[in-house]
């Protein structure tokens, strides 16, 4: 397939996701999960005009565009207006609530002086290989793309095809002038048309086709589903639609933000809006996995795909979610998600489709243990629930088992004290050392870098000062505790364990990642680069102070080495990955840091810039480019949005007190 590589809008409900251009065209749907399966190579659209060439709606030299969203919902519209014709066609996209179907709703005006004949065509390519060979087969209304697990259909309400061409419509589609005698055949592509007829002068005409994807069940069945659809009114179902994702932004307002009263206020709260309705589009209703983002490169040219759930990425979000009173979806994270992806050994791994499956992977990151970890206590900070800190204290008790394991093995620090050692644990240790590593060097939080790095070392900090908290909370309230001496005793042994390791590993942090060259912490040991991730040692895993010393000189040095000319900054010095842009998480990050200093001003410049180099639709992408000050690659990512939610209840605290 083609590369596709900005989605400038997103639309779905909680099983089904779909993107687009900012000129309309589809250009993904997924289904039944955010991650897995992608449907469609292409789906365009188009109009014959009289005796014109097939006009295509998302690509023609005399069409204008315009594009938006209804207010507080994932409902999307693009304008098109063809100058050469004075044709203007209204182009509603949406997903039921309680359907999985896309509804594509297609209103034509006539601007024009003249009278215009219409005839709307769909042309369509699924992905198809070997071992899923997709055919296809008209139906009433439409058309019928299947292979052996799945069915496509897509027809029209109210309308029946008026020709279609199954085999060879790449070569007439252009000039408009499809036809096949088949009604059946093994092509991945076909094509229909449906006659709109003359359209006069100011007059308007509408079409609406609904996408519906499904098991490829018998054919009886399928084409009974289409016609219950067609049953459906389409006209209640988009202001049933429209009222739900109203009422959803309303109910998750949890940081009770006003009407703005400037622009600049304004802005900021389109943003806010976005990211409470773009979370669910993330989102599996049934484990609670997020993926990082709506897919951008399968093609692998650029990136390793980024539909899957990151468990590092996901506590990031889960954070979010609870202060837009999403805690359902938070917990559901953890209870389910994360129980269900825990390794044997106690770790998680990379990445995983959101199903709970593993996901492809290339190395291991440390910080993703951890941070799930630390997540858990987090989330309990919000709710105050205990029931959930017992419900996930056994996973949480495995993860932390690991990560002890795991920094004795690669920082060689002792966390037992003398008594609590034995013959049996010292012969294992010192077999361990003259066998090497037994555990796998960890990738750094951008997954570029192997080795032992300052973030990941204070997200295991945080997850021992966590664990040592969820002990606290629970005391004997937890029934393994109750009467039970022996357990106390292995909990109060455990949490000297861990404070000894939280001992020794800021000490070589200390020793091992501060260069008295710089004067300042550095990202590791081995290229001593200054990274945007160090503050991560500050907020949110407090490992240091903001007003440390040694923390204002490593500011001091982000900001001559990673600050750009337009006030972003980049991750990390040297950063060439999509040519080293700004990042709205390292901003993000930035304004983080200076709240805890104290230093408003200095944060709300480091905020401002994300406010004013948002997307569109207000959706923030990964990268902005220098340039151009606009999001150029992966729009709507979750992580970023996160930060923002994240920064901006913390902003809020701060405009209350003045």
């Amino acid at each position: 397939m083609e590369n596709k590589y900005l989605n400038e809008a997103i639309i779905g409900n909680r099983y089904m996701l779909a993107t687009y251009t900012s000129k309309g065209e589809l250009q993904r749907i997924y289904f039944p999960n955010k991650d897995s399966r992608q449907y469609i190579d292409f789906f365009h659209t188009g109009v014959k005009i009289n005796n014109s060439d097939l006009i295509y709606l998302h690509d023609d030299i005399n069409n204008v565009y315009k594009q938006y969203y209804d207010t507080d919902t994932n409902i999307l519209n693009t304008e098109v207006t063809n100058t050469y014709f004075n044709l203007k066609v209204l182009q509603t996209d949406y997903v039921m609530i309680k359907e999985n179907i896309l509804v594509k709703k297609y209103t034509f005006v006539n601007e024009a002086t003249i009278d215009l004949d219409i005839s709307f065509y769909i042309h369509s390519e699924l992905l198809s290989s070997y071992n899923n060979h997709v055919g296809c087969k008209v139906i009433d209304g439409g058309m019928l793309q299947y292979a052996h697990d799945f069915s496509f259909a897509t027809f029209a309400k109210g309308y029946e095809i008026s020709k279609h061409q199954i085999n060879g419509s790449k070569d007439t589609i252009k000039r408009g002038e499809i036809y096949d005698k088949d009604y059946i055949g093994m092509s991945k592509d076909s094509s229909i048309c449906f006659n709109l007829g003359v359209i006069k002068p100011q007059e308007k005409k509408t079409i609406e086709i609904c996408i519906a994807i499904g098991e490829n069940i018998n054919i009886s069945e399928m084409e009974n589903e289409v016609e219950r659809i067609k049953k459906i009114d389409l006209n209640k179902e988009y202001t049933n639609t429209k009222a739900y994702w109203r009422k959803y932004v309303k109910t998750h307002n949890g940081l009770n933000l006003k009407n703005p009263e400037n622009s600049y206020s304004e802005k900021i709260y389109n943003i806010y809006r976005r990211s409470i309705l773009l979370f669910p589009l993330l989102t599996n209703p049934d484990t609670g996995g997020i993926i990082a983002s709506p897919e951008i490169d399968e093609n692998l040219t650029q990136c390793g795909k980024y539909a899957f759930c990151w468990p590092r990425d996901a506590v990031f979000i889960t954070k979010a979610l609870d202060i837009l009173k999403m805690e359902k979806d938070t917990e559901k994270f953890y209870k389910i998600f994360c129980q269900k992806t825990q390794s044997k050994n106690g770790m998680w791994e990379q990445r995983f489709y959101t199903d709970g499956k593993l996901a492809p992977c290339w190395g291991y990151q440390v910080d993703e243990t951890a941070s799930v970890v630390f997540g858990v206590y987090e989330h309990y900070k919000t709710t105050k629930s205990e029931k959930f800190l017992k419900d996930n204290l056994q996973m949480c008790e495995k993860a932390v088992d690991f990560l002890k394991r795991y920094v004795k093995d690669w920082l060689a620090i002792e966390g037992k004290d003398e008594h609590d050692k034995d013959k049996v644990g010292e012969e294992i240790e010192n077999s361990n050392k003259k066998s090497g590593h037994k555990y796998h060097i960890s990738y750094d939080i951008w997954e570029m870098c192997e080795g032992i790095h300052l973030y990941s070392l204070a997200s295991i900090y945080s997850a021992f000062e966590c664990i040592i908290r969820i002990y606290k909370v629970l005391g004997n309230k937890v029934s393994d505790f109750e009467k039970n001496r022996l357990k106390e005793e292995k909990v109060a042994k455990n949490e000297r364990e861990l404070e000894k390791l939280q001992e020794g590993i800021k000490k070589y942090i200390n020793e091992n990642m501060y260069d008295e060259e710089k004067k300042c912490y550095v990202r590791n040991a081995q290229d001593k680069k200054m990274d945007i991730s160090i503050i991560g040692s500050v907020t949110p895993f407090n490992v240091f102070k903001a007003k440390e010393k040694k923390i204002e000189n490593t500011i001091e040095r982000i900001n001559l080495s990673l600050r750009t000319y337009t006030g972003g900054y980049q991750r990390f010095e040297h950063d060439h990955y999509r040519n080293g842009n700004p990042w709205p998480i390292a901003n993000l990050w930035m304004t983080l840091y200076y709240l805890e200093a104290g230093q408003k001003q200095k944060a709300k410049e480091t905020f401002d810039f994300v406010v004013k180099t948002t997307g569109k639709h207000n959706f923030l992408g990964e990268q902005i480019d220098n340039n151009t000050l606009k999001p150029n690659w992966v729009i709507g990512l979750g992580w970023s949005h996160a930060m923002f939610i994240i920064v901006l209840e913390k902003l809020c605290a701060v405009w209350d007190r003045h």
